[in-house]
């Protein structure tokens, strides 16, 4: 794949990009207390006026997904006839999870849990049976099939722009284009990628500041150095220079290659983790798990508390399917971008199947190993991540394993990686929604894909300076909100381009 060289940039999303970054930053330099105060005012606010909205869409879309891809639509190829897929299976499938996912499969899935265990959904009570079960449940449906439709809509609107449409453009309006026509090239389709961008800036730091959280706290474990704000910096340092490295080299010889090796010590971890913990248990529980997100999918899907008995739904759920939408374009950007040659069909259960279950994997394993030594006695996982933090209780329960110093290693390192490989597919996929015209052979320029990946880092940074969950949360809803019409206009382009392409 080559590097476009003659395409431009589009100046207007490139500046206000930018502009959004330094509104952000200043004021959190400024008056960090101040604004540490309204972020959680605008948390509030946000997700008890906007949830039932995200609830309803989150919803919708896992059907219609599935209605496209049990259809005749279903077996169109993406691309010219006769093409064959750009990429293997697992190669496809790599990419599209680790784009997806990043360092917060880990940082979650060990120690989700221990939020809901004493604070449990359906008014259920706290510390009970039946609140363990739910516990150990509602991990693996944040981050199953509903969750990665959020990012499936996006991947099928711009599969059938570029491929079927063949738009030699890769930004969320062109996916649009079925509906607005002419306004696509026009201000409101300017405003739509404007969203997307600063969507993407927002989200992408909060796995960024998971991440680097995780890493941190796996090395103050290992060598008893403090986890200072110094330490977190030089690792966003770290992790934006591996990502701008990956970038630089391109599609695949940088992103793909990195995906490759993340993958492979995921599944060592979780293969060890699974054979050096307790197995049965992680078993047993994992089935038990399954069985109720199973019996009880649409009650998880439509539960909205009406009558307000706890702030679960709002505090996870709602928080949950505003970070999915707010990353979904640039996901789903990508997923089109390295999906030549697939079928709509391979996308969305491939999106659908192989994404749910890599998460269920972590959440089954490291989740429930987790659990069990919370169960048992043998550590206080729970009180460690809600008093101390998620990242530290995650350290701790590593270097229990067998050869813990080795692993506490292997965990820096694969949240490293993990880091990496989804935020250098996030500086590209910035760098082709800032660039006028790219087609299917070509890359964005290389100082575009570098610049974004050094201002990727700047968020996080920000976020970490502040500190608190709720921080992190609220700049996943906020960048969300004005994603929620732009979805329904998204699904309404999906109709009207396979209804045109016949």
């Amino acid at each position: 794949m080559t590097t476009s060289r003659d395409t431009g940039i589009d100046w207007f999303i490139f500046t206000g990009g930018t502009l959004f970054l330094l509104f952000i930053v200043v004021p959190v330099v400024i008056a960090p207390e101040l604004s540490a105060e309204w972020i959680d005012v605008a948390f509030k606010y946000l997700t008890a006026q906007f949830g039932v909205f995200y609830l309803i869409l989150a919803s919708t879309i896992f059907v219609f997904l599935i209605s496209i891809a049990l259809g005749p639509s279903g077996r169109r190829v993406l691309g010219p006839p006769g093409v064959k897929p750009d990429h293997s299976r697992f190669s496809w499938a790599s990419m599209l999870f680790c784009t997806g996912i990043g360092s917060s499969l880990i940082y979650w899935g060990a120690v989700e849990w221990a939020f809901y265990i004493n604070s449990p959904p359906f008014d259920v009570a706290p510390g009970s049976d039946e609140a363990i079960v739910w516990a150990s449940s509602y991990g693996i449906f944040h981050w199953g099939p509903v969750a990665w439709s959020l990012y499936g809509l996006p991947a099928v609107a711009f599969c059938c722009s570029y491929h079927l449409r063949q738009i030699p453009v890769l930004r969320l309006s062109a996916a649009c284009e079925s509906v607005l026509g002419r306004q696509a090239d026009r201000w409101p389709g300017r405003v739509i990628d404007l969203m997307f961008i600063i969507g993407l800036l927002a989200t992408a730091a909060t796995g960024l500041a998971f991440g680097t959280a995780l890493i941190t706290s796996a090395i103050t474990r290992l060598t008893g150095m403090e986890d200072s704000f110094a330490m977190q910096f030089a690792i966003i340092g770290l992790a934006t220079g591996l990502i701008a490295y990956s970038v630089f080299r391109g599609l695949n010889r940088g992103i793909k290659v990195l995906s490759l090796i993340n993958i492979v010590l995921a599944l060592v971890l979780i293969a060890f983790v699974a054979l050096a913990g307790p197995s049965r248990f992680i078993l047993e529980m994992g089935l038990a798990s399954l069985g109720t997100i199973f019996q009880n999918l649409i009650t998880m899907m439509t539960w909205s508390d009406p009558l307000e008995r706890s702030t679960f739904v709002e505090s996870w759920t709602i928080f949950y399917w505003a970070w999915w939408l707010a990353l979904g374009p640039f996901v789903g950007m990508f997923v089109a971008k390295i999906s030549r040659g697939k079928t709509l069909r391979e996308v969305i259960f491939g999106m659908l199947g192989w994404g749910s279950l890599g998460c269920a994997l972590f959440f089954i394993v490291l989740g429930n190993y987790a659990l069990d030594l919370e169960l048992s006695g043998a550590y206080a996982v729970a009180q460690q991540a809600l008093e101390e933090s998620p990242s530290a209780a995650i350290a701790a329960i590593i270097e229990l394993l067998p050869l813990g110093d080795f692993w506490l290693v292997f965990l820096a390192l694969i949240g490293l990686v993990f880091v990496a490989t989804t935020y250098d597919s996030a500086a590209y996929t910035l760098a082709a929604g800032t660039t006028t015209r790219l087609p299917m052979d070509e890359d964005p320029t290389r100082k575009l894909r570098v610049y974004w990946a050094v201002l990727l880092g700047i968020l996080p940074v920000v976020l970490l300076y502040l500190g608190g969950l709720t921080i992190i949360q609220t700049a996943s809803v906020v960048a969300s909100i004005p994603l929620l019409p732009i979805y329904v206009l998204l699904g309404w382009s999906v109709v009207r381009s396979l209804r045109q392409a016949g």
